[in-house]
């Protein structure tokens, strides 16, 4: 039976994210509530955002049909933080706010997740044999954890289908890995999620009819940060031979989520070193790169998805390796990743200058 709720009940949230779009971006476009264009935005027209109300909405919706109520009561603060996240997101898209008053807003949600719903992370695990932090410690490595982990896929909704298609991948390898580590509801909400986000392509994909909105990111950027610290210890409280057991507990999670995580690293690194507000929005990203490369934003979508997915694949075929081992790769790794990029950006810049410029005419 449970496994026919895998089945149907994603379908259901597919389904009813079909049929909500159409009437909510009618809705949206007679509200006149667009996402305008910006200095810092790469689309050119107005577009409706807040397409998290509909991607949460189906969520719920086949989770309250599929859910028993045991559970919902057994992860109720999970879904409390998840709800004032996305009040947070969509008081940010109606009413925009600053950078750092939606940063302080946060932390509402995320000490409901860190305090009360008891996502933390206690120690380096593998890294350090698994030795507890003090505990203050832990509770400000755990919330500066979710809120890098929400922020960081909150800055890769850029471009027309990017952060539906990574957080898709990211949630299907989490409820792929729950249910073999015997964790069927843990894997029920996470498919239903990415149900939704896989509908929500045909209606973002280049060129978008609507866009994600901070009602979307923030939420979806929780919830893969939950997931994430459940599989950080979930995964390392296994038994050694378990068929789900990743030996590198830190560095496999690093890898799901190494586009959105390197890339707000790197675009951090970048502005410091300018001396400029790490909250400065700018043009940096790893999409906005691929897009200088001459690509559309359906072709940088399968590129950054497919390095993604690369990287996750890389930690399944890894998985018997430690994080001593799998931590190392994974940054070498993504420093030639960025390189190259840069590369080809700069080959291809040289490229438009020589095509740009006039040739000489004699008498």
């Amino acid at each position: 039976m449970q496994d026919l709720k895998l089945v149907i009940f994603p379908a259901v949230s597919f389904v009813i994210c079909v049929l909500l779009f159409p009437l909510v971006i009618k809705i949206l476009k007679g509200l006149k509530w667009f996402d305008p264009p910006g200095t810092h935005k790469i689309h050119s027209a107005t577009t409706p955002s807040m397409g998290g109300i509909v991607i949460l909405t189906s969520t719920a919706l086949s989770l309250l049909m599929s859910l028993p109520l045991q559970q919902w009561l057994a992860m109720k603060y999970f879904f409390i933080s998840v709800v004032l996240m996305f009040l947070i997101g969509l008081r940010d898209d109606v009413l925009a706010l600053s950078p750092r008053q939606k940063l302080i807003s946060q932390f509402l949600p995320v000490f409901v997740l860190v305090f009360l719903e008891n996502a933390r992370l206690v120690s380096l695990y593998d890294l350090n044999n698994g030795e507890h932090f003090p505990a203050i410690l832990i509770y400000v490595i755990s919330i500066f954890s979710v809120v890098i982990i929400s922020n960081a896929y909150n800055l890769i909704d850029g471009i027309d289908g990017l952060a539906g298609t990574v957080g898709a991948l990211s949630l299907t390898f989490f409820s792929i890995w729950n249910l073999v580590a015997g964790q069927p509801y843990l894997s029920l909400i996470a498919l239903c999620f990415t149900a939704s986000l896989i509908a929500f392509l045909f209606f973002n994909w280049q060129p978008s009819s609507i866009f994600m909105g901070d009602t979307g990111a923030l939420t979806v950027g929780l919830v893969l940060a939950f997931f994430t610290i459940r599989f950080i210890n979930d995964n390392f409280a296994l038994p050694v031979g378990h068929t789900a057991k990743f030996e590198a507990s830190v560095s496999t999670a690093l890898c799901i989520l190494v586009v959105p995580l390197f890339d707000t690293l790197r675009v951090i690194i970048v502005r410091l070193s300018h001396f400029e507000s790490p909250f400065h929005a700018d043009q940096n990203h790893i999409h906005h790169r691929f897009l200088r490369l001459g690509m559309s934003h359906g072709r940088a979508v399968c590129w950054i998805a497919g390095i993604n997915l690369a990287f996750i694949v890389l930690a399944v075929m890894m998985r018997q390796q430690p994080d001593a081992v799998l931590l190392p790769i994974l940054v070498v790794t993504c420093l030639l990743i960025t390189f190259t990029i840069w590369r080809l950006q700069k080959k291809a810049s040289i490229s438009n200058a020589r095509d740009t410029q006039i040739p000489a005419t004699g008498t």
